[in-house]
This record gives C-alpha cells, structure tokens and sequence, in this order.
C-alpha cells in the first residue's frame, strides 16, 4: 500500500459575530475609514455572505485593502482568492506573493501554503527544500497538514534526506490532532516496521482509527491484512 501525499490550498473564516444590519454598518463605517481588522472582518462577510449577500468580488476588495496595510490574515484570504479563483481570476502568481508576504509574518496557514506552491510549482519555480523549509516553520507551530506533509517529504527523500524515523516523530505529532492521514501513514509504518519497531496491536489501533476519521484506504488495507486479529 503506497503512502499518499495531500496538498491543500485553504481559506480562513475567522470573524467576529456581525450578523445584523446595525452591525454591518458599524463594520462598514470602520473599513471606509480604514480600520484593517473591520476590511478583513467585512471580506470575510462578503465572501460567505454573513449579513450581507454574498459578493466574492467585493470581499476581494476589502481583503485587499486590509492586505496592503500588512494584515496577515487578509494576505493570506486574498492569496486563497486568487489561488481558487474567487472574485478574481485565477493568478498563482498573485496568490504566491501574498501568501508570502503572510508567511513572513508568521502566519501558519499561509506558511503551509508557501510550502505547497514550492512543493507543487504553482506560483513560483518547484523548489522542494523551500518547501519543506516553509511546512516546518508552520508544523513546528502545531499545524497538523504541515506535520503531515513533512513527514511525507522525510519518508521520501523529497527536498530532504530520506529519514523514516523522522517521518515517523512528525506523523505521531499529528495524530496527536487526529490527522486521519497521519493515522493512516503512522498505522502503516508500524505494520511493516519503517521507521519503527514493528507493533500490529499498534498499527491496528490507528488504521482503524483513520478509518473512523474517513481515510478512504483505511478499511481496504484494514480488510486485506485482517488487521481485526490484533484488535
């Protein structure tokens, strides 16, 4: 059963509760008057239609205003726009840069994303190292996907030195937020002993829990070594 390899690009909806007409005008009044946390809150409304009829353009709009005053989590919603083509047409391009500009500033989803486009050539020319330099910036933050992600690049040598052990301690870091990947990869490393000793009780208990958390190969590979009997 081969490992598989996830790369996600994805959006954050963090806002506060502005739900009536009395508050969107509050949120509006603070925008135009160039309040960067209001601009990303009113994107944010925008895009997911939040007291407001859903108008991706204008919350393109709003995010960008708030991205050019430095705010992170507008940089990387607006990266996630131009990435997906939402309200804007699609630039890798664009996306790479703001999800850059984010990630210089700690921002963890955006650190994770830099570390896709790298991985994956979107954006920017594939630099693999890059990659994994930006996954473990945000996987030492606790981002369960970079966690992921990284122990994948170890397990195969890509833009780092082949380390299974290593891939090992950074699938056990995610499993610890029930990355079902995580358990999937974790589960197979214990049942045929890479990077760790060999544990079927072991491999059993996280299969079946990835299985739980809805990993599509988990009830087939489950199923083909009988992992029931070491339940």
């Amino acid at each position: 059963m081969k490992l598989f390899f996830i790369c996600l690009l994805i959006t954050i909806t963090s806002f506060q509760n502005i739900f009536s007409q009395v508050n969107i005008d509050s949120l509006k009044n603070a925008a135009n008057k160039g309040n960067a946390n209001a601009q990303f809150n009113l994107g944010v409304c925008y895009y997911n239609g939040e007291g407001v009829l859903t108008d991706k353009k204008k919350a393109v709009d709003w995010y960008t205003k708030a991205a050019e005053q430095g705010y992170a989590d507008a940089q990387l919603n607006l990266g996630v726009c131009y990435a997906n083509g939402g309200g804007v047409i699609t630039d890798m391009e664009k996306a790479f840069e703001w999800f850059e500009k984010a990630a210089n500033q700690g921002q963890v989803m955006a650190q994770f994303n830099l570390g896709v486009c790298y991985y994956n050539g979107e954006g920017v020319l594939t630099d693999k190292k890059k990659a994994v330099d930006w996954y473990t910036k945000a996987a030492e933050q606790g981002y369960a996907d970079a966690q992921y992600n990284i122990g994948v690049c170890y397990n195969l040598g890509e833009g780092v030195l082949t380390d299974k052990k290593k891939a090992v301690d950074w699938w056990g870091k995610a499993v610890m937020q029930d990355d079902a990947n995580s358990q999937f990869n974790l589960g197979w490393c214990y049942y045929y002993g890479s990077g760790v000793l060999t544990d079927k009780k072991k491999a059993a208990s996280l299969i079946e829990k990835a299985y739980i958390n809805g990993h599509e190969k988990a009830k087939e590979f489950w199923d083909k070594n009988e992992l029931w009997k070491y339940k």
